[in-house]
């Protein structure tokens, strides 16, 4: 065989860090899943349900592409949203690829100084209008036009991540444009979070999904005990509340809403995890603890 005809035939190894950033509530863990082809972090219709980076892998033969969904773009309102958009400010940073996520009802980002940072890359920037389903034609059209204007280097693509619209073309441009490198992960990772940071966000956004106004923004939860019994999986979790009154509503009258919660979370563990599960949710006050750093390093931010 020839040398041109072995370089034909010749491909490089490529990988490259994907990072999804925008707004709060404009679609991007929708968009993450759909990329991924899993359900890695967790989706609720309010605002701010992400609250960490999050790392979804893609493996090919020939690739690997690690995705970041990371918490919507905020200003900071407590130490929590600070550590938030540090994570955010550093997808940004150590992307390969930028995703900068809008939706068709977003007239414009409300955090200039991080869009201002994107119009500086360098690097590969997709601008996706997520939610067309849910829009005119006109509407749509109109927004494309506002963000070439706002991101004249950035490549747009109208898109519905829920509905699997103009994801494929996505796709492609992606994988045509992260660089050539040997794997970051093991061939067989899909993520690089623990088993026990999934279970505590699938109890999180059942109550985000049940509970109403500041009780999901004020919940953290942490999972103390994970133990394989035969054919059962029992999982003890500890749903952190700010207030004696936020303690009160997550339990409910009767303990009606804490039953609501571990209901619905148990039967999505079930189905995560492939298995029976046995879960007990207990509620603690931990005063503040969105405003402690301290506190937020326990609970692993």
């Amino acid at each position: 065989m020839s040398y041109l005809c072995a370089q034909f035939f010749f491909m490089a190894h490529k990988s490259g860090f994907v990072n999804i950033v925008g707004s709060p509530n404009v679609g991007k863990s929708t968009l993450m899943n759909r990329l991924v082809g899993e359900r890695v972090s967790i989706v609720t219709s309010k605002a701010q349900t992400t609250r960490h980076r999050i790392i979804g892998i893609v493996n090919d033969e020939d690739y690997q592409v690690v995705f970041s969904d990371t918490p919507g773009v905020v200003n900071a309102a407590y130490k929590l949203h600070e550590n938030m958009m540090d994570s955010v400010q550093g997808s940004i940073k150590d992307a390969d690829v930028l995703l900068f996520v809008t939706d068709t009802h977003e007239k414009e980002m409300n955090h200039r100084k991080t869009l201002d940072r994107i119009k500086k890359l360098e690097i590969p920037v997709f601008c996706l209008i997520n939610k067309i389903d849910l829009s005119e034609q006109d509407r749509v059209f109109k927004r494309i036009a506002y963000w070439k204007e706002q991101l004249p280097n950035a490549k747009i693509y109208p898109i519905s991540a829920l509905h699997d619209f103009n994801i494929e073309s996505v796709w492609t441009e992606i994988v045509s444009h992260i660089p050539e490198s040997p794997p970051y992960y093991d061939k067989e990772d899909l993520t690089d979070r623990p088993l026990r940071f999934f279970i505590s966000e699938i109890i999180r956004e059942k109550i985000f999904e049940l509970c109403q106004k500041e009780i999901p923004y004020s919940c953290q939860v942490l999972v103390e005990e994970y133990k394989e019994d035969g054919r059962m999986i029992r999982i003890r979790a500890q749903i952190i509340v700010e207030r004696d009154s936020q303690k009160g509503i997550i339990i409910g009258k009767g303990g009606e809403m804490l039953q609501k919660i571990g209901k619905k979370s148990r039967i999505d563990l079930e189905n995560f995890l492939d298995r029976k599960v046995f879960l007990e949710n207990f509620v603690k006050v931990d005063k503040d603890w969105r405003s402690s750093e301290q506190k937020l390093k326990k609970y692993g931010y």
